[in-house]
């Protein structure tokens, strides 16, 4: 079965029940330093024959299959035709399909329309997963995402206002010693304007074939230690203000938080205090993954 996959494979913990469909190879962008997902892979993406073939061997093995994820990096970058020539194959392959799911990137939702949105969305394309990192405009230019905040919060906004459930993710440490409390405040004031559905916060794992590991063997770049991320990700949740699913129980971060908010606010604040006290109750490094 994996022959039918060019590894590595990733996808959002959220998608672990999910078929995997692999529409593109790699990421379009490719370019962020903290990143090295799809550094070993160059970028191209499927023809709507290959995809098509692929799910019907699929089918064989998962008749019953529910949801669906796009991969690799950013599906959301494929012609709009031709996204919708899948999801409408998809949904005659799989009679109980219930919800598609994709990574974008801020430019995948802003070059297409409003009305390509929608379509896509009521074609059952209906939660799309945004790398939003930061929302402060000096950390993004320097991991180089492509967009400033104004963009990032234009994008969060346009795929919600065309239909669909938007979940984002964040990453705590990104900013290092020299930038936490501004990365904090201003990551929590572009999620409070773009009110994402879902959001997530993942902790900086500095991985050797990035742009950023040799800054951080130099002592350009200081990551943080465990009680300065919880500090970092408590000032983010002081000052969110919107109704959301939150998580940070990915593999990489030290204290796992699963919460509704603003309804839970008071209850992880008290955890992360508590885990500020007591490091040894934290994920020890080894059990760290992306």
């Amino acid at each position: 079965m994996f022959e039918l996959y060019d590894m590595p494979l990733f996808r959002p913990p959220s998608e672990a029940h999910s078929l995997i469909i692999q529409a593109t190879i790699g990421c379009s962008h490719n370019k962020c330093t903290f990143c090295g997902m799809y550094k070993m892979k160059k970028f191209r993406v499927k023809s709507v024959e290959e995809i098509k073939k692929e799910m019907e061997i699929f089918k064989k093995f998962y008749p019953k299959t529910r949801r669906i994820f796009l991969a690799d990096g950013n599906a959301l970058c494929m012609e709009t035709d031709d996204l919708l020539k899948i999801l409408r194959y998809a949904r005659k392959l799989f009679p109980d399909l219930e919800r598609v799911s994709a990574y974008a990137t801020p430019m995948d939702i802003l070059e297409k329309t409003g009305e390509e949105l929608g379509e896509l969305a009521h074609e059952g394309l209906k939660m799309i997963y945004l790398g939003v990192e930061s929302g402060d405009d000096q950390i993004l230019e320097e991991i180089r995402k492509g967009v400033d905040s104004e963009k990032m919060v234009k994008a969060g906004r346009k795929a919600i206002e065309s239909g669909m459930i938007l979940s984002v993710t964040a990453i705590t440490g990104l900013g290092g010693k020299d930038l936490s409390y501004k990365h904090a405040k201003n990551t929590a004031k572009t999620l409070n304007r773009m009110k994402p559905q879902f959001t997530a916060f993942l902790t900086l794992m500095i991985v050797e074939n990035t742009p950023l590991y040799p800054k951080m063997k130099k002592g350009e770049f200081r990551p943080l230690n465990q009680t300065e991320v919880l500090q970092e990700l408590r000032w983010v949740i002081e000052d969110l203000d919107y109704s959301t699913v939150f998580r940070a129980n990915h593999a990489s971060n030290y204290l796992p938080i699963k919460a509704n908010l603003p309804e839970d606010r008071d209850r992880i604040l008290k955890l992360i205090d508590h885990a500020m006290e007591h490091p040894e109750i934290l994920r020890p490094e080894y059990m760290r993954a992306l």
